[in-house]
């Protein structure tokens, strides 16, 4: 679009010449002090002559207003709505004689002052240049707000909460009478960044005004941006928080304890998962698993994984055909042909031939599913820890189809003698490194270590979080991958969640 022909971009009136050196605007029907020899007056825009000498262009404002200021050596560009042609005419004297670079356009009312800050719609800007946004409004109080339906004309600022509402993100000034200073003062409450007595301002303290203001806004913004970021944070959080599991093992008669550490940072979630539950025939069913990747997308996966575990575990479903099915879970959820997820499973059954606690505790079975995943820890009451085989175990789930049987998880069959205790972890846990070199800690390692810890006397809690302390010791800080960690052990007094 041409410009109006003074290299400012269109979409504003032409201000008119101005009294050099004078304070910005008068009372009504009062003189107002000058040089000898006045500008023109403005015509009035509804004047078929006013468009034919001073054209009021108003056409394509790039879009919403921002508190930011101009760019650097860019002039700030203002919009002044006033009514009045002799104030419009102090104003842009002020504005001179402030010896900054401000870029004055001129409206008459809030109608034609939105056209300049609202964006047109998006048919409308086809074609079109971008037209700078304002820095800053200049609002006349006194002007007419121009509202056919005003909601409230009793408090004299129905016209700033129109500008406001019309255009949210721009920084506001508005003039008043000496006699209204409570009305500035109120106007400022209202949500403009300052206010001006007319009789009072110069070009140095308009200047002044403007700059503050627009950086009172850059600070509000700013501001408003970091309370809803806390806001969805805090939303995120909990809606996080919520898709971790919550065990359902009562009368199991065990004691579980875990611990949960996301790679991610300011995260709950990662690609790790696990999950525990005890159906009506008194098995309990256990599972932990990892997807490869640490984003959000593998989070969102790792509890889509865990949710289907869960109901196809209460649909009667378990062992291969259970991970057979959640591959297939896998395959229709995953964002990429290369993602994949290992998983360890175990199936124990009740102890003994009788009924009850009683009977819990005396020696039971379990079935171990490896798919990709190391093998779980067994911790004696009086030997040190022991890997549970893995020579059984299988492919992790999406790395080979399941249709043509070349993904198979056999179940090893594991005894569990009483006062057993089971740990369970994800690799997060054992690919830490040793010192400065490239040694991992490896599952041998992490078996002497939760050793140590056991023959200190720790337990459950403090075995599980001393075990992890010390790991990221040896690493040297914080561990990246995600970490997951379940201790189940035999409780045949009451389930405790740790």
């Amino acid at each position: 679009m041409p410009a109006t022909g003074d290299g400012r971009a269109p979409g504003a009136a032409d201000l008119p010449g101005a009294h050099d050196g004078a304070p910005v605007g008068h009372a009504r029907g009062r003189a107002t002090t000058g040089p000898a020899t006045a500008a023109p007056p403005i015509p009035h825009p509804r004047s078929r002559a006013a468009h034919a000498s001073h054209p009021s262009h108003i056409s394509d404002p790039a879009g919403p207003a921002a508190a930011d200021g101009p760019a650097d050596g860019a002039p700030l560009r203002l919009l002044v709505i006033e009514d009045d042609a002799s104030d419009a005419q102090l104003i842009k004297a002020a504005v001179a004689d402030s010896g900054t670079s401000i870029e004055i356009h001129w409206a008459r009312g809030l109608d034609q002052a939105t056209e300049l800050l609202v964006p047109p719609a998006p048919w409308a800007r086809r074609g079109r240049s971008r037209t700078p946004e304002f820095g800053c409004v200049l609002l006349d109080l006194a002007s007419p707000a121009d509202l056919p339906h005003p909601s409230d004309s009793s408090d004299g600022l129905e016209g700033l909460h129109e500008l406001l509402r019309r255009a949210p993100h721009t920084p506001v000034v508005v003039l008043t009478d000496a006699a209204g200073a409570e009305l500035g003062a109120a106007a400022v409450a209202a949500g403009a960044q300052d206010f001006l007595l007319k009789h009072e301002t110069d070009g140095p303290l308009l200047a002044r005004a403007l700059r503050y203001a627009v950086e009172r806004k850059r600070a509000d913004e700013s501001q408003r941006r970091l309370v809803e970021a806390e806001l969805r944070g805090q939303e995120n959080a909990r809606l996080q928080r919520h898709l971790l599991p919550t065990p359902l093992l009562d009368g199991a008669g065990l004691s579980f304890t875990r611990r949960y550490r996301p790679g991610r940072r300011r995260a709950l979630l990662g690609g790790d998962f696990y999950d525990a539950v005890r159906t009506d025939d008194g098995t309990v069913h256990v599972v932990i698993g990892d997807v490869c990747g640490h984003g959000p997308d593998e989070a969102a996966l790792g509890v889509a994984l865990r949710i289907a575990w869960r109901t196809l575990v209460f649909a009667g479903l378990t062992g291969e055909t259970l991970l057979t099915t959640l591959q297939h879970v896998l395959e229709h959820e995953r964002r990429s042909d290369e993602i994949f997820a290992t998983l360890c499973m175990l199936v124990i059954e009740p102890g003994g031939a009788g009924s009850g606690l009683d009977s819990l505790g005396t020696g039971e079975r379990a079935r171990l599913y490896l798919a990709g995943h190391p093998a779980p820890l067994l911790l004696g009451r009086d030997h040190e820890p022991v890997t549970l085989p893995s020579d059984l175990a299988g492919p992790a789930l999406g790395l080979l189809p399941c249709h043509d049987g070349q993904a198979a998880w056999p179940a090893h069959e594991v005894e569990l003698r009483a006062g057993w205790r089971l740990l369970l972890y994800t690799d997060g846990l054992i690919e830490g490194r040793v010192g400065a070199g490239s040694r991992r800690l490896g599952q041998d390692g992490l078996a002497d270590l939760v050793g140590d810890h056991q023959a200190a006397g720790l337990t459950r809690g403090r075995l599980v979080d001393s075990a992890i302390a010390e790991v990221e010791e040896l690493n040297g800080g914080a561990l990246t991958d995600d970490v997951a960690v379940l201790l189940l052990e035999r409780n045949p007094v009451q389930l405790v969640l740790g």
